[in-house]
């Protein structure tokens, strides 16, 4: 029965209003749901199934914002529906995805008409997400190569990145400068063929000098901005290290990763009880922390690709960025990388002829 207070030229809206005619009408859509759930479905993972281009964590956002009626009603997202009732969804207005090239310094190992190899900065996000929508690596590299950049934007907003780095974690980047190039590099990189090696600074001292941790990773069951060592349904991680030097406290660690999960490093180390120093997420900034570490103390020091113009094996590398020197410093581990170049020993000047002959 229609609302006697409700205009008969007028739609209702997710959150109790209505809309009148002329007036801009929100997009929605609607289904009913079907007899293969007799069972009942949680509402969120129904939304997922039924409109797949989003995630379920799309949905639940929606929910908490009363976007989502069942049988006119609103709905918590752990809220079970059943056969024949009604769903109408009122999509969020879309985000403006447009990229606008930004003034970022960029510290450039090499360039070449194929790719970029940078030395990413802690604390420089790589491209835009949810919470960081401006300042990241791609607004920089709009800025010092538009045209080259602007071809390969999508919705995605990543153009040209083909690996990342986590925001606090600094050290050696390469990013495609045209889409042959992405597409070798992204190839390289799900075959395994590149080699990723990294500084870390661990609280502690693992118990093996060089050690092979090998396990799954997963989303941590408690905490949705975590992963974690899991049982089932993780990915598999292997990541292979050598103790460098240990002192005050910690140690300095070489490490390879032979996958790319989220945060590998940091969770195999906490897993193993030697957080990576100032990684306040997996534990590694105790009360009684050795060093007050300004961000977590991870570095890609190395990084092994075959070039795409020619599949020749490169090798790049990152010098250490001023807080992790200053670390080693303060903790009394060795200044990888700092040694002072070798100074060849003076000539002696070359006796003249009469002093040859006598």
């Amino acid at each position: 029965m229609q609302n006697p207070d409700q205009d008969q030229n007028s739609t209702p809206t997710h959150d109790g209003g209505t809309i009148l005619d002329g007036d801009a009408i929100p997009h929605q859509d609607d289904c009913m749901v079907g007899q293969e759930h007799r069972e009942g479905i949680r509402i969120d993972l129904f939304l997922a199934q039924t409109w797949p281009e989003h995630s379920r964590v799309f949905y639940q956002k929606c929910l908490s914002e009363h976007r989502v009626l069942a049988n006119g009603e609103h709905c918590r997202r752990a809220t079970k529906v059943w056969p024949d009732d009604h769903i109408i969804i009122f999509w969020p207005p879309e985000e403006d995805k447009t990229l606008v090239a930004e003034d970022i310094p960029l510290d450039i190992i090499m360039e070449d008409e194929q790719v970029i190899v940078l030395n990413k900065p802690p604390g420089l996000v790589v491209h835009p997400a949810q919470g960081n929508t401006t300042g990241t690596l791609v607004h920089g590299l709009l800025h010092h190569d538009e045209e080259a950049f602007e071809d390969m934007s999508d919705d995605t907003q990543r153009p040209g990145i083909v690996h990342r780095l986590d925001k606090d974690t600094s050290g050696v980047l390469v990013v495609a400068k045209n889409l042959q190039a992405r597409a070798s590099l992204k190839d390289a990189f799900k075959e395994h063929v590149t080699e990723k090696t990294y500084l870390a600074i661990v609280i502690g001292c693992p118990d093996e000098p060089i050690g092979l941790i090998e396990n799954d990773i997963g989303r941590h069951p408690g905490h949705r901005l975590k992963m974690a060592v899991v049982e089932e349904h993780g990915k598999h991680a292997i990541t292979r290290y050598r103790v460098l030097a240990s002192a005050g406290g910690c140690s300095l660690l070489e490490i390879r990763i032979f996958t790319g999960r989220t945060h590998q490093i940091r969770v195999h180390f906490s897993h193993l009880k030697h957080p990576v120093l100032g990684d306040a997420l997996y534990g590694g900034c105790p009360k009684d922390m050795p060093y007050p570490a300004p961000r977590q103390m991870l570095h890609a020091w190395k990084l092994v690709f075959p070039h795409p113009a020619n599949g020749v094996m490169r090798q790049y590398m990152a010098p250490l960025p001023d807080d992790f020197q200053q670390a080693l410093s303060a903790l009394g581990l060795p200044a990888i990388g700092m040694r002072p170049k070798p100074v060849n020993p003076p000539v002696p000047p070359l006796a003249n002829d009469d002093e040859a002959n006598e």
